[in-house]
């Protein structure tokens, strides 16, 4: 949809005209906003070829009784702080400030910037930043984070100056679900790993984490009515490693942290296959009525609850009902993919007898694309990881698709037959094949109004710790992050490769043990940092 920029930037340039008043600063560096490596690439930018430069003088202001704006300022001078060492106060005022500073407000009659849409006005003497809803500012706030110096990545006091180019960009994502899967059950990953990964996501405007926390491997959630799941069933993981398990309190802390970065917790309690770590935690799952042994290996398919058995049901409405009250998040994920050794008479009416659990505790169901051989309903919604024509039933049932296609999106395939970690069941899928593709065109029959959005699951059969996570997810999740935020018209992979390489420096700053392929042309940043080695980390 092509935008009238400067009827979208009616709310902003308002608030601009009040703000940016001469101000007696020394020069502006020429910039160009237009040449700036942005990931996503935003909806519309406009240049204006100068500078506003932050200074220890600047406070961030935040729009005086509007709810929830202070929390965001103070993240903002969060991410800045540290590099830059100025004091940046947050401070709230009902009128625009003077020049020199930042301003975030929200401007709700502005209907085209939808709930997470942005409009960000700079001139040399300000920062305007507005927005329907909060999350919107906050998606802003990532943007004004790539448009300063790498170096505003680092934990310590660096060196300026710190100049932001100056224009107008009015930006929305074009699909409401842009998120990422982390299997936290082959192997268990501790609760600082997994808001690291959160503040990655939220770096590119991502909005939904997944956690798949139940599989044959382990049981990675305390449920409170049926506490041997995580005692017993969460002691191990893939190799007869230790294991580990979230406490209710862990979990809620997990889901508070990413509210705070407008990110949603999907939990996954997989069913009625991949539930050997059930299994062998309570007898009377199973319909001999004897445990199984815990499992520590790699293969999939060979376990199933006992879906004749009402006990089965009760186990199922606790462990959702207990979810549901720790979840603020609209969805719960019920798995249902690989139940190989469950007849599809018992499958069918258990998936639809679970579909109407997860309703009766207020959530809707998402399950893989395998659960359309149910009834499913059209407020469900099938993952589409395998089958296109299970993706096509979805759309018959006029339920949403969540598109994971495993040969595109899966991060735990390699990148290619030298890459150590991951596996290639689905292919090999370098950089270049996780982004060239368009979500509404890659099924017949699956068109943009049937999609929910995009998710990038990593399974972690072989991923065993957060570098090795790192090496997974990175460079491919920026670009999955774009595929769902950035109109597929404005998006090729000649543009992107340049932007993505150019990220390089950042990535190295934050830390990040990303994968140097050789499809993109890396490139260190203009600007040095001083006394950064390469690599250096900032985790």
């Amino acid at each position: 949809m092509k935008i009238k920029f400067l009827t979208a930037l009616s709310t902003g340039l308002a608030i601009a005209l009040a703000l940016f008043q001469s101000c007696e600063t020394k020069t502006p560096t020429p910039k160009d906003l237009s040449k700036e490596n942005l990931i996503p690439l935003p909806a519309s930018v406009r240049a204006t070829g100068s500078s506003f430069e932050i200074t220890e003088k600047t406070t961030i202001y935040v729009q005086e009784g509007a709810e929830g704006l202070q929390q965001i300022g103070n993240y903002l001078r969060a991410r800045l702080h540290p590099a830059t060492g100025f004091e940046l106060p947050v401070s709230a005022r009902d009128k625009t400030p003077g020049p020199g500073h930042f301003y975030l407000a929200l401007a709700e009659e502005d209907s085209k910037l939808g709930d997470e849409g942005y409009l960000l006005n700079i001139t040399v003497d300000g920062i305007a930043l507005s927005a329907r809803k909060p999350a919107g500012l906050f998606r802003g706030i990532q943007t004004i984070r790539q448009l300063l110096p790498a170096r505003i990545e680092m934990g310590t006091k660096q060196p300026g100056p710190w100049e932001i180019a100056t224009g107008s960009i009015f930006d929305s994502p074009d699909y409401a679900y842009r998120g990422a899967m982390l299997d936290v059950s082959r192997h268990f990953f501790q609760v600082k790993d997994v808001k690291r990964y959160i503040d990655l996501l939220a770096a590119y405007k991502m909005n939904y984490l997944h956690l798949h926390l139940s599989d044959d491997q382990g049981w990675r959630i305390e449920i409170k009515s049926w506490p041997n799941l995580a005692k017993h069933g969460g002691s191990t993981q893939v190799g007869g490693g230790k294991g580990g398990f979230y406490t209710q309190e862990q979990y809620a802390d997990i889901v508070k942290y990413a509210q705070e970065r407008f990110i949603t917790i999907v939990p996954e309690i997989d069913m009625p296959g991949h539930t050997n770590a059930a299994l062998a935690s309570y007898p009377e799952l199973n319909c001999d009525g004897k445990a199984r042994k815990l499992y520590t290996g790699t293969e999939v398919g060979f376990s199933t609850l006992c879906t004749s058995k009402e006990v089965v049901y009760k186990f199922v409405d606790d462990v959702v009902r207990e979810l549901a009250a720790l979840t603020p998040g609209p969805y719960i994920h019920i798995g249902g993919d690989e139940s190989h050794v469950t007849k599809k008479k018992d499958y069918i009416p258990f998936i639809n007898r679970v579909q109407d659990i997860v309703q009766s505790h207020g959530k809707l169901m998402i399950g893989w694309d395998e659960v359309v051989e149910a009834s499913l309903k059209p407020n469900s919604i099938a993952q589409y990881w395998a089958k296109a024509e299970n993706a096509q039933a979805a759309v018959a049932h006029h339920a949403k698709v969540l598109m994971s296609p495993a040969n595109k999106a899966y991060l735990d395939m390699q990148y290619d037959s030298t890459t150590k970690l991951g596996l290639h069941w689905a292919g090999f899928v370098e950089v270049d094949s996780a982004y060239i593709w368009a979500l509404e065109t890659l099924e017949k029959g699956v068109e943009k109004e049937n999609i929910l959005g995009i998710e990038a699951p990593l399974w972690t059969e072989t991923v065993t710790n957060m570098d090795e996570l790192e090496y997974m997810v990175f460079p491919r999740l920026p670009g999955h992050a774009e595929i769902g935020w950035t109109a597929t018209k404005k998006r090729n992979w000649e543009d992107y490769k340049v932007r993505l390489g150019k990220q390089k420096t950042r990535f190295e700053i934050m830390g990040i043990d990303y994968y140097p392929s050789k499809l993109v042309p890396w490139a260190d940043e203009v600007e040095a940092v001083e006394n950064v080695p390469v690599g250096e980390k900032n985790k």
